[in-house]
């Protein structure tokens, strides 16, 4: 096992997979209260997406495990609402969240402070229809509608999650003037209704993933010279209209990674690159964001997706920081010392694969986490938090699926100073570090463990907390912490999930599990 030294006051791997068969633990190299500061995260770091089309009700990516067909759905015909040229049968139609559901706001109320952004395709030809006075069909230009009556529930929702509200805003034809110029009519009734509300918007884009304009809504001709010109007015309208709000872009999807096997970008229609929409722009956002997806599902690339064998593999863990690293550079060339906010992603676009409910999709969520913190992305935006196949929660009973059991661990362990725990590369083991939250101090380290095989041995030189999180297979829909099944009670309360304490020692990380190691007496100078 091929390891650089890792600055772990109390971590040590061993230095070769024999010594691993062997058994025997490698010698300490440096005290965990000397791991040195990497960054700082924002606090609200681990946040979610609700897609607009959740809210408003509409056609969003079909469930795997879905039995309608196309022809017995209901409503289609009132709630055709779906991106430009995908095929119909990739979509469900469901009715709007009901965010006033106790068991979803205590599940997402867990994982606050956070970033509740509402936003998706589905926004960018959305009408806001305060007073509820235009039913169900949409005006001209537009292909949803939002009611006063769901926009107050968001606003609602978000205060009592402890959630900031980013969103974004219609583009489509409906808003823009007879020269195809866009006018801040529908934006201008979003931010009246909301301050009346006692609401705020806390950051928003303009355009939910530019890069596809015809995917928008925003039609052929559309080019970065036009995003530029409506992103210049977007700034003048949030100035006069929404003091404080940052506005957040470009927003772009599909750089930086081979999305699928044979394909450089995803497939389809006409495509604007994020560095052609900067150079027109030019220094233009308070945060730079970008999406981030490793692979398209199965769901829109029949055939030609990966497939859970795949999942934990080195090419699919190292899509997070190679998209990340792309935007980065793009950032630093037009827009330096902007802080990076990755605004939406998941295990795959469109929907997620099957494995993304899955225990097989853990691993992938919390190296992640771990990475993009590590090289200095604030925030990052899971989508979704209840929807579809990649959802923390299942849509139709709010169960937490394997991933909503990670992020509450990383909530509740993973602080937002940032440590450094050395390359940890090789036989697919990972290893981060953050100081505890909330615990002068305290130190965490988490370690992946993605091999099928191996079982390393980590020395520990202080007493800590254990917490594992396994599953008798990676297909698994449930997860085990220490050994026990992690579950709702019949109230859909929290279990406590409590560590198991040990004393200094040696700590065998089992094949295909994920541990964090809690340790508040480390005394780290940069955690206190």
């Amino acid at each position: 096992m091929r390891l650089a030294p890792i600055v772990v006051s109390i971590l040590t791997l061993l230095c070769s997979r024999a010594s691993v068969a062997q058994g025997q633990p490698a010698t300490a190299t440096e005290n965990v209260k000397t791991l040195p500061k990497l960054g700082v995260v924002n606090d609200r770091f681990q946040s979610y997406n609700i897609e607009m089309v959740e809210v408003t009700g509409g056609r969003f990516w079909k469930p795997y495990a879905s039995t309608q067909s196309l022809n017995n759905q209901t409503n289609d015909a009132a709630h055709g609402n779906q991106p430009a040229g995908l095929s119909a049968n990739l979509f469900e139609y469901r009715p709007p969240i009901d965010l006033n559901n106790p068991t979803l706001r205590k599940l997402a109320a867990a994982l606050g402070p956070a970033y509740l952004r509402v936003s998706g395709t589905w926004a960018n030809s959305t009408y806001f229809d305060p007073d509820g006075t235009a039913g169900e069909k949409p005006p001209a230009g537009f292909q949803g509608v939002l009611t006063g009556t769901e926009w107050r529930g968001v606003l609602d929702f978000a205060k009592a999650v402890n959630a900031d509200l980013v969103t974004s805003f219609a583009v489509s034809a409906g808003t823009r003037d007879k020269d195809g110029l866009w006018t801040p009519v529908e934006a201008n009734k979003i931010a009246s209704f909301t301050t009346s509300a006692g609401g705020h918007i806390s950051a928003a884009e303009l355009i939910n993933e530019p890069t596809f304009p015809e995917i928008d809504g925003l039609g052929k001709s559309y080019d970065a010279t036009a995003f530029a010109r409506d992103v210049h007015a977007f700034r003048e309208f949030a100035k006069h209209n929404l003091p404080g709000m940052l506005v957040v872009g470009p927003g772009g999807v599909g750089e930086g990674a081979t999305l699928m096997p044979g394909n450089a970008t995803i497939p389809g229609p006409r495509m604007l690159s994020t560095a052609d929409l900067l150079k027109a722009t030019g220094p233009a956002f308070d945060a730079f964001s970008y999406h981030s997806y490793g692979a398209v599902s199965v769901r829109c690339n029949p055939g030609k997706s990966t497939n859970i064998n795949d999942s934990l593999s080195t090419d699919t863990f190292s899509k997070a920081e190679q998209i990340a690293r792309y935007y980065m550079a793009l950032r630093d060339q037009y827009d330096p010392g902007k802080p990076m906010w990755n605004t939406e992603t998941a295990e795959a676009a469109c929907g997620g694969d099957s494995w993304a409910s899955e225990f097989a999709d853990t691993f992938r969520y919390l190296k992640q986490l771990g990475d993009l913190a590590r090289i200095g992305v604030r925030v990052n935006m899971h989508n979704t938090l209840s929807s579809s196949d990649y959802g923390l929660l299942d849509e139709n009973t709010y169960e937490p699926r394997p991933d909503y059991w990670a992020a509450l661990l990383w909530h509740r362990l993973m602080g937002s100073t940032v440590l450094d725990a050395g390359s940890s590369q090789g036989e697919n083991l990972y290893l981060y570090a953050h100081c505890m939250p909330q615990v002068p101090g305290g130190v965490t380290v988490l370690a992946i463990n993605a091999d099928g095989h191996s079982t390393p041995r980590l020395k520990t030189g202080l007493d800590y907390n254990l917490y594992t999180l396994s599953a008798g297979s990676l297909d698994s829909k449930q997860v085990m912490l220490n050994g026990h099944t992690l579950s709702l009670n019949a109230a859909n309360d929290l279990p406590r999930m409590e560590g198991s304490r040990f004393k200094a020692g040696t700590v065998d990380l089992n094949p295909q599990t994920i541990t964090f190691l809690a340790f508040p007496e480390a005394n780290n100078a940069s955690c206190r």
